[in-house]
């Protein structure tokens, strides 16, 4: 059998962070979800069951939550931010695709999200 395809994903990562044009939201912060799912080259962890094979999504958390401390005006910054950090610690990650959403953006709407998507490939 040869695997033609591998991802991992993390989904529903809850963080607070003070993104936003607006002074209260940089002042205040507000909860972000961030889904993220990377293809990966090497799937010898497949056949090893190693973790030294894989990317750990642990350490993907990690970058993750690092990059989400330091403000943005623009969710799509912070995408790129993210991405860039991911590419450069993880080098068998080949493309990232990221969904950041501001679970409750000040523009008075109920139950309003406002959401963002990046694809990258190195």
């Amino acid at each position: 059998m040869n695997i033609s395809e591998y991802n991992i994903e993390l989904r529903d990562i809850h963080l607070y962070a003070h993104h936003g044009v607006m002074p209260q939201e940089r002042s205040i912060g507000a909860w972000f979800t961030i889904d993220c799912k990377l293809a990966i080259s090497n799937h010898e962890c497949a056949y090893s069951d190693k973790i030294t094979n894989t990317v750990s999504y642990a350490d993907v958390y990690e970058t993750i939550k690092a990059e989400m401390r330091t403000p943005s005006n623009l969710l799509e910054n912070v995408g790129k931010r993210i991405m860039e950090s991911l590419f450069g610690q993880f080098s068998t990650v080949t493309a990232i695709e990221m969904t950041i959403t501001k679970d409750t953006p000040p523009m008075g709407g109920d139950r309003l999200k406002a959401c963002v998507t990046l694809k990258a490939t190195r």
